[in-house]
């Protein structure tokens, strides 16, 4: 019984054989996800779109390009995220994932949280960058899935930059005193809905 018992996997060995790509992205059929896409070109623009999947409508509505962000927006923010995010696959007991030149595949929840950075830093000043990234770190995710929710309604579209919601992300997480304000707000609406449906708050179910 105890070899047995010294035999079988843990739960976080058993969650470390789920096979993922990416950063935490499900290796089955079309799953919702993201994909950050990152030229050979130093100088090309980074592309972050949304894979729906078969939760898609159609063929044509299969994939909304979010954000293209400059490189050097990008360079900035890139190091931060990579960390935040290996540091809570980890915690789920799934492999890390590092950006590459090519295709990134992204967990839909990483996606949205991701897209807030980007959108926030897309037209702001470099030097503001750092602040912003500091801001976007102290967010809980269900309020960064929030902000998700609320600026891609309007203005979630790559053509959609300084618009309404978008134009407020940047002010928001640009300036210390204004994103204090903002995160105690961000738990409410339709961030329940969000908690309910992503169970421990990442991976494992593929609800909206």
């Amino acid at each position: 019984m105890a070899k047995a018992a010294a035999n079988t996997p843990s739960p976080k060995a058993r969650a470390q054989v789920l096979h993922t790509l990416g950063f935490g992205v499900p290796a089955t059929s079309d799953p919702h996800h993201f994909k950050v896409i990152i030229p050979k070109a130093s100088s090309g623009k980074v592309q972050i779109s949304e894979h729906l999947g078969l939760q898609a409508a159609s063929s044509d509505s299969a994939v909304i390009d979010r954000v293209l962000l400059d490189r050097p927006r990008w360079t900035a923010i890139r190091a931060e995220v990579q960390r935040a995010f290996n540091a809570r696959l980890s915690a789920h007991g799934i492999k890390p994932g590092a950006w590459k030149v090519g295709d990134n595949p992204l967990d839909r929840l990483l996606g949205k949280e991701l897209c807030v950075l980007a959108w926030a830093v897309e037209q702001m000043e470099m030097e503001k960058i750092p602040v912003a990234v500091r801001n976007w770190l102290a967010l809980r995710p269900e309020e960064r899935w929030w902000l998700f929710g609320m600026t891609a309604m309007s203005t979630g579209g790559a053509m959609d930059a300084v618009k309404g919601w978008r134009a407020a992300l940047k002010h928001a997480l640009g300036d210390v005193a204004q994103s204090e304000l903002l995160a105690p707000r961000a738990r409410r609406g339709k961030v329940e809905q969000d908690v309910a449906q992503a169970s421990l708050g990442l991976f494992g179910d593929q609800a909206p």
